[in-house]
């Protein structure tokens, strides 16, 4: 009877422990699963939005700037040959209140490029 018994414990643990290594086996052959954006929290999605939308503001802010800094150099070139045309035809010994008042106008234009060059700070 003794060998009866070794033998059904023999067989019994021997199905036992084949029975844990498949599961194992599964488990550690699975990747773990990828988080879903469902997943996140919302404070997470509000900051993602916060940070995209301060990202559109500041290229939309800086396509302004540029076409702004674009006019104004434009017209700071159209003052600067008026400015000259006004020099040109001046008598050595007579300046116009004309020519003082187109320097005054490139001054502050050419203050105004310059800031805006320097961006929002």
């Amino acid at each position: 009877m003794r060998p009866r018994i070794r033998a059904s414990c023999f067989l019994c643990l021997f199905a036992l422990c084949l029975v844990p290594l498949p599961v194992v086996a599964q488990q550690s052959s699975q990747p773990p699963p990828a988080p879903h954006i469902g997943d996140l929290n919302p404070s997470d999605h509000e900051d993602e939005a916060r940070e995209r939308l301060a990202r559109d503001m500041e290229k939309k802010a800086a396509k302004a700037r540029a076409a702004a800094l674009k006019a104004d150099t434009d017209k700071l070139l159209k003052l600067s040959v008026e400015l000259k045309d006004y020099v040109d035809k001046a008598d050595e010994n007579v300046l116009s209140l004309d020519v003082i008042k187109k320097a005054e106008e490139i001054e502050k234009l050419a203050k105004s490029v310059k800031d805006k060059m320097r961006g929002p700070n």
